[in-house]
């Protein structure tokens, strides 16, 4: 049997996935061969449903001492267009979203600020944590908490139980872009490395933190670094169980360094689809997929729900990093509109709670 016939009959099968199999999938470029397969693992996943939440981002600074080069939010120290949200200013945006109905997640993640304490961080989730003591407080990257770590000169572990004993719920799974060393020595060579990430993600698990996980593709690395990425996640995810979804970020050049310096372009649709089903192929053990819509556009992210996707992430209401390196979609959207969406792609919208428990009834306006 050939390396393509196997990979095809394993992955119509349902069966785990090699490198090669995937290797061989990912070069066929039989997307629609993909989309069933992919259909199929989600399906067996969460059958016929595609969830929502209802949820707010929150950024708390651009100023940053990475200096990434795949980056365009984040400033310098000094620069004029450099903020850091006060305890004040935080408590404003709390306030209007304590008046958002089935509101069930705060989402925050920052910059790496070069002076603000520890302590500033500690206090923003105590704020959250009051304002809003039913939501879920899912904040800070590994590549924050590594920061955290290294300013204070204290364990991880330690710095997860602070944040735990202060109201955090859970980690997103920002950061991780690619684990590739020689292509993080590239893209963000000051950022935590992938080990770093990952034994974050390790000892957040442990303390019963819930976690996610992503990859951001298609800027300067190849198709078996993006596969040995996903197999990387698949490994812990494995040992652990305590990732709930994986996000796909597609690489927005614009206003980037890296985007000016490689002369790079946006992937296009063909290719976030084919890693959309490939990921829901490969990562066999995570239970859901997101189609983040302010990342992929409202209707890549429609279709990826075709392609393995079964969560279509939340109302968002704000968000920064991403339209900083120019992404043309809106800041907010309905659950109404998200419920219809999924409606038209023929699968049933379930708003959920961050444990993907069933809320509300799908489709009321928030």
């Amino acid at each position: 049997m050939t390396t393509i016939a196997r990979a095809r009959a394993r992955a119509e099968a349902g069966e785990r996935l090699t490198l090669e199999d995937a290797l061989a999938l990912y070069e066929e470029n039989d997307l629609l061969f993909l989309a069933a397969c992919a259909r199929a693992a989600k399906e067996r996943a969460s059958g016929r449903s595609v969830f929502y939440t209802v949820n707010r981002h929150i950024n708390l600074t651009n100023i940053c001492s990475s200096n990434c080069p795949l980056c365009a939010f984040q400033v310098e120290k000094g620069d004029a267009r450099g903020y850091v949200l006060s305890l004040e200013d935080l408590d404003q945006r709390l306030a209007a979203a304590a008046k958002v109905p089935e509101l069930s997640e705060i989402h925050i993640v920052s910059a790496l600020h070069p002076e603000e304490p520890f302590s500033y961080y500690v206090d923003v989730v105590r704020a959250v944590r009051a304002a809003l003591p039913d939501v879920e407080i899912q904040a800070f990257t590994p590549v924050e908490i590594v920061n955290f770590a290294k300013m204070t000169g204290r364990p991880v572990k330690a710095i997860l139980e602070e944040l735990q004993a202060a109201g955090l719920d859970g980690l997103p799974g920002g950061g991780a872009e690619i684990f590739a060393e020689r292509v993080r020595r590239i893209i963000c060579p000051k950022k935590a490395t992938a080990a770093e990430w990952l034994e974050t993600m390790r000892a957040a698990q442990a303390l019963g933190i819930r976690t996610n996980a992503s990859m951001m593709y298609g800027h300067v690395e190849t198709v078996r670094e993006r596969i040995e990425h996903l197999l990387a996640i698949r490994d812990l995810q494995d040992e652990t169980g305590g990732f709930q979804a994986f996000l796909l970020f597609p690489f927005h050049p614009a206003h980037t360094k890296l985007g000016e310096e490689q002369q790079l372009t946006r992937v296009g649709a063909w290719e976030d689809l084919k890693m959309m089903a490939l990921s829901r192929l490969v990562l066999d053990n995570v239970p859901h997929m997101k189609a983040f819509w302010v990342m992929l556009t409202l209707p890549i992210a429609q279709l990826a729900l075709g392609f393995g996707a079964d969560d279509l992430d939340g109302t968002i209401g704000e968000e920064k990093i991403i339209h900083a390196a120019g992404a043309q979609t809106g800041t907010g959207i309905t659950k109404a509109r998200l419920a219809a969406m999924i409606r038209e792609a023929g699968y049933e919208p379930v708003e959920r709670d961050a444990r993907y428990e069933r809320m509300g009834k799908a489709g009321e306006t928030a």
